[in-house]
């Protein structure tokens, strides 16, 4: 039996709720990031700082990564059509697979560019003290932007975005690198400004490939947590009718879940009353879960009580 979802007018709201606040918080991460490379790319140049330098092309790949936000939100609010009959909630995953593969590009670019210092450590000059307030300036920034992204992501429950918002703080705990490597520097040991680049550059790569590499699992249809799936399964049993269940399995769709089970109800009820009682489980995984469909198989039994055979 498939239950085919529907969306009442509350569901709406808060999706166009979601929606804005998710827009809103990327166009602000926009022009943080749009001031904050300007001003490490062109200072870094002046004061000839390579970790300053370093740290702006990161926050031009934030900015690039907000682009790429903008452009998965847009997509995954379509409506299904018939070659996305589930929606096109997938395009968060691809865009967090992207931001891995940018973050992990960006990070091995900074590897070498800061490793080619190292063959001449005598040319590495010094930097002037403009670079370290730029750096500090930074810091402070990405700190409050991270924050403010995360408690977004975690209000509206987007993956997508809980990437962006660590993305920032990446970008943070690259400039306090910066920031100690320009300190160094300027007490005369100046070997720790590519330092400095290198270690951004390794903070860099492993974030991006983290955030690749379980975006991937993602989209090959990688299940739930144990932790949603047994919650699940606990609401599907409380549900009056329900004796038992098995064959639960789940599949990540973006941020929602893709359920199907078979549910197991008396034999003896009438066709209408088992469906009924479809209804209701269903019904109450959408309300309680971020689910986006459940699809349901009746199973008769006996009058006798069945051992629970479900599976994560």
């Amino acid at each position: 039996m498939t239950i085919h979802p529907s969306h009442s007018p509350h569901e709406t709201v808060d999706e166009a709720a979601r929606n804005k606040a998710a827009h809103r918080s990327t166009m602000v991460s926009v022009w943080v990031n749009i001031v904050l490379a300007s001003a490490q790319i062109l200072i870094g140049v002046f004061a000839r700082s390579q970790a300053l330098i370093a740290d702006g092309i990161h926050s031009l790949s934030d900015l690039l990564s907000d682009f790429v936000v903008l452009l998965a939100g847009h997509h995954s609010r379509k409506a299904p059509d018939a070659d996305h009959q589930y929606g096109h909630q997938r395009y968060e995953n691809a865009a967090s697979l992207v931001l891995g593969l940018l973050l992990l590009a960006v990070g091995i670019g900074m590897l070498w560019s800061a490793a080619v210092k190292f063959h001449d450590p005598s040319a590495i000059p010094t930097v002037h003290s403009v670079a370290l307030w730029v750096a500090i300036t930074a810091l402070v920034s990405k700190e409050v932007l991270f924050r403010f992204m995360l408690a977004v992501a975690q209000r509206v429950r987007s993956s997508m975005l809980v990437a962006n918002a660590w993305h920032a703080r990446s970008d943070a705990a690259s400039s306090l690198v910066v920031a100690i490597g320009i300190i160094g520097n300027l007490m005369g040991y100046p070997i720790l400004d590519p330092v400095a680049a290198l270690i951004v550059g390794f903070i860099v790569g492993k974030m991006g490939w983290t955030f690749a590499w379980n975006s991937l699992h993602d989209l090959m249809d990688r299940a739930a947590d144990t932790e949603e799936a047994d919650a699940i399964r606990h609401t599907l049993l409380a549900t009056s009718g329900v004796r038992a269940l098995h064959d639960l399995r789940t599949r990540k769709m973006g941020d929602l879940i893709l359920v199907d089970v078979h549910l197991e109800v008396d034999g003896h009820m009438n066709v209408f009353d088992a469906h009924s009682i479809a209804e209701q489980a269903r019904a109450r995984v959408m309300a309680a879960h971020p689910v986006l469909n459940v699809m349901t198989h009746i199973d008769p039994v006996g009058l006798e009580h069945p051992t629970d055979r479900s599976v994560a």
